[in-house]
């Protein structure tokens, strides 16, 4: 209750004279309630509830509220109080607010330095909306008062006597209310005016508040006043009854304390063990045998004897215990053995992977170094790392596309070198604390994943893969490919702090593996201190290979086949690769491959047959329709279309150039979701065309007259870069010429203004990709020309390579001759 001191004590008369002011306030109200005309503004209240006979302080703040209230100051005073029925709405119009109010008299207004105003009102009697008159500049109405119907009864005054109890009881349990209400209650007689008196005290929210103004009985009111009170008594009584227990625990604990340190002095004095000394004892052993660093031995004693002294049921006990449990359990000095045979290694490297000659030679080269090095360390006696610290630390990032054994390599590498193996996976990571670890003020607080993977395997110089180091975020958490930058830095990570242990552990042992899909998004410091091996895509027969060494053996193994049940013949497999999976790596043809093991095991299972010998046969009866063509480069001998060549982020592809022409002025239009980079380079090939009309037999003025369009599908893939500016200077040079280019060719190059044809990057997997396709010749810029040593020997003997300088060079290689259907002649005088 919020009952003011000043009423209390004003109100703290004899008997007689209350019951002569309490008179005096019927005759007020009754006097009031008969000059209220029918018609009189109304002010929405937000979360109130005004009640007759109670003072209520407003602040009116809205324009069109505060027009209101001083116009009606200005005449007879009287508003209507109608609480709103959503308090979000800002100036509600009719219908928004509850129909029964309450009609007061403003008795005085003060205005606040930002212009608004501070109104104090009495209410003065209920009333009902008969209808709105309007909402312009504030809210009218037509109201009819509605009195309360106060029927004199046994069970009226039972309720009364019983609410006006309850409402002391609240006083006297309620901390925030004055003694002295409970007086200024026993002097109130009339029920309504009892009514209001509570209702506009106890705190009533806006539904319930409105549900006792709303009605009619008094009698009604009173008994929803006692059911409410009733339970609020309660609420307050458990509280009471809560805060006392916890009081109690409390003054327990702290006394169980006191006597168990007197216990503990008793104990010291008589030279006997102290009580729960043994946890203590179990950790100090443990640290001896765990041999730690001096820094870390230092902090780990400091917090230790911390722990000695503290009580069990102290808060930062299990804190302790658990910083305690990590620098014990952390392999401060465990490392595993190098395996110094180096023909072993290369054995089990080529057993678990095909090809990836240059992942592997890179592996054999850190194993012999680091036998030299421990080798010339042991001839000087010093450690390796001292004597030779540039020949420590390893960080290899293998980038490509998916499914292309990335992070298979790294349990073959862990393997190989006979070391554990552990893997963090850091895609979608977006807080630097997974990196670093939290530190130990907060609640709940752990290390990082680094020191967490390295209490896993055991040892300090395991395998530690880091997946997709790419897709690494960033927040208002942090940056984790900030922190990662001295995880990865060999001349940093020997004393690589985590927030938690707040002591070095070296990391310089640790062989980190990073994978990702593309190395743009990856920051160029952290790129910077990885050596990055580019795996590409496989080749038909490397996949051939691929499956018949391992996916085959891994989906029998899955799905419960022995050797002597099933067989894939190559021609099946590469049938499976050229028609049924379009990828870099060897992840869907394995789904494939489990596909036609798990239908063959529903024929051996159900007796129709106890071998499956797999044909290409069997394998379009088990997976239907082919999902690609054989080649899917397309009949593309129209003019204006070319084949191009381009790097995505799941390896190389072909894509198809197309530029058509209508009537205009000499426009040009770009679709297909190109960057700013390739934009330029339509740019560039439109220009470039242009000033060759002549050569190209084209009216020069027809291009003033003329709108290209040039549109590279698939319109939703977003595409950048310069590297297909050579497929659209020929795909122009097609439409203007009328002639068609040839549908087996595809390029790649940058090419400038002057008509040279610039290198570009990815040569391996765009020609991959050209070989995957079906095309026959591919045209390359001179300077990458030395890309192609890196392609295998099957892809150079089924494509022709046309090296060029200069755009003619290109023309004349790509264009149909009308005679052959081979390269013709269109010869274009150099531009220099």
């Amino acid at each position: 209750m919020n009952i003011d001191e000043k009423n209390i004590h004003e109100n703290a008369a004899p008997e007689s004279q209350e019951s002569v002011e309490e008179n005096q306030i019927k005759e007020d109200i009754t006097k009031k309630s008969d000059d209220i005309p029918q018609e009189i503004p109304i002010l929405p209240l937000r979360n109130t509830v005004a009640f007759p006979h109670a003072v209520l302080p407003l602040a009116v703040g809205i324009p069109r509220s505060v027009q209101l209230i001083n116009e009606a100051f200005k005449g007879d005073r009287l508003i209507g109080l109608v609480s709103m029925k959503d308090a979000s709405i800002k100036e509600p119009k009719p219908g928004q607010t509850h129909e029964i109010g309450t009609v007061a008299r403003i008795e005085r207004i003060m205005r606040a330095p930002d212009n608004t105003l501070q109104v104090i009102v009495q209410g003065i009697e209920r009333f009902q909306v008969e209808h709105w008159l309007s909402d312009d500049p504030y809210l009218r109405a037509r109201i009819q008062l509605v009195p309360d119907q106060v029927e004199d009864s046994v069970e009226l005054d039972a309720l009364q006597r019983t609410l006006r109890e309850l409402a002391q009881e609240f006083i006297n349990l309620s901390p925030n209310l004055p003694k002295e209400a409970v007086d200024f209650l026993n002097q109130v007689k009339e029920p309504r005016y009892l009514v209001y008196l509570v209702a506009s005290n106890l705190g009533l929210d806006v539904a319930k508040g409105q549900q006792i103004l709303a009605m009619d009985s008094v009698k009604e009111k009173l008994r929803t006043l006692v059911s409410h009170l009733s339970r609020e008594k309660e609420v307050l009584s458990l509280g009471q009854k809560i805060q006392s227990e916890a009081k109690g625990e409390m003054d327990k604990a702290q006394r169980e304390y006191f006597l168990r340190q007197q216990l503990k002095a008793i104990q010291k004095e008589l030279g006997e063990p102290e009580e729960g000394q043994s946890e203590a004892d179990e950790f100090r052993m443990k640290l001896e045998d765990a041999n730690l660093p001096e820094e870390a031995m230092k902090e780990a004693e400091r917090e230790l004897k911390r722990f000695s002294t503290m009580s069990p049921h102290s808060p930062e006990h299990s804190v302790i215990k658990t910083y305690l449990d990590w620098m014990v359990d952390l392999p401060w000095h465990e490392m595993s053995e190098d395996q110094s045979d180096i023909e072993n290694a290369r054995k089990v490297l080529d057993e678990d992977h095909y090809d990836l000659e240059e992942v592997k030679d890179r592996i054999i080269e850190y194993l012999a170094v680091r036998t030299l090095v421990q080798k010339r360390a042991a001839e000087k006696e010093a450690d390796s790392k001292d004597a030779f610290p540039e020949a420590m630390g390893a960080i290899l990032c293998f980038a490509g596309p998916p499914g292309v054994g990335k992070t298979s390599l790294g349990q073959s590498i862990a393997r190989s070198l006979g070391r554990e193996f552990t893997r963090m996976s850091l895609g979608g990571m977006r807080d630097e604390a997974e990196i670093r670890g939290h530190r130990r003020t907060y609640i709940g607080a752990m290390p990082g994943r680094i020191i967490q993977a390295i209490k896993r395997a055991g040892t300090r110089n395991p395998v530690f893969m880091l997946d997709e180091v790419d897709k690494v975020g960033s927040d208002w958490r942090g940056d984790p490919s900030s922190a990662l930058l001295e995880v990865l830095d060999p001349a940093q990570n020997k004393a690589f702090r985590d927030y938690y242990l707040d002591v070095d552990f070296d990391l310089s042992d640790v062989i980190f593996i990073t994978t990702a899909n593309q190395l743009e998004t990856i920051p160029a410091p952290l790129r910077d201190r990885m050596e990055i091996i580019q795996l590409d895509g496989y080749t038909e027969y490397e996949k051939v290979q691929i499956a018949q060494r391992h996916l085959v053996a891994r989906q029998m193994r899955a799905n419960g086949l022995r050797e002597d049940e099933i067989s894939f013949t190559d021609e099946a497999i590469a049938k499976i690769t050229r028609d049924y999976t379009r990828e870099a790596g060897v992840r869907n043809l394995e789904r494939q491959i489990g596909t036609v093991c798990r239908k063959s095991a529903v024929r051996i299972v159900g007796k129709e047959q106890t071998r499956a010998v797999i044909t290409p046969e069997l394998v379009r009866t088990y997976l239907k329709k082919e999902k690609f063509e054989s080649e899917i480069s397309e009949n593309i001998e129209i003019p204006g279309i070319s084949t191009g060549l381009a790097v995505t982020a799941t390896g190389g592809d072909i894509l198809f150039i197309e530029a058509t022409r209508m009537k205009g002025k000499g426009g040009l239009t770009l679709t297909g979701q190109l960057g700013d980079v390739m934009r330029e380079s339509a740019q560039i090939a439109h220009s470039y065309v242009r000033s060759k009309a002549l050569a190209l037999g084209v009216d020069p003025d027809g291009f003033e007259k003329t709108d290209v369009h040039l549109h590279v599908p698939a319109g939703a893939i977003p595409k950048d870069g310069p590297s297909a500016g050579i497929a659209m200077v020929l795909a122009m040079a097609s439409l203007f010429s009328d002639k068609p280019l040839r549908g087996d060719i595809g390029m790649t190059g940058e090419v400038t203004l002057r008509g040279r044809v610039m290198p570009v990057g990815g040569i391996k997997m765009k020609v991959l990709a050209a070989h995957r396709a079906g095309l026959k010749t591919v045209i390359l810029p001179r300077r990458n020309e030395n890309d192609l040593d890196e392609l295998p020997d099957e892809v150079r003997k089924d494509l022709e390579f046309v090296i060029v300088d200069r755009i003619d060079e290109a023309m004349n290689a790509a264009f149909v001759s009308e005679e052959k259907g081979a390269g013709s002649e269109m010869p274009i005088a150099a531009n220099e």
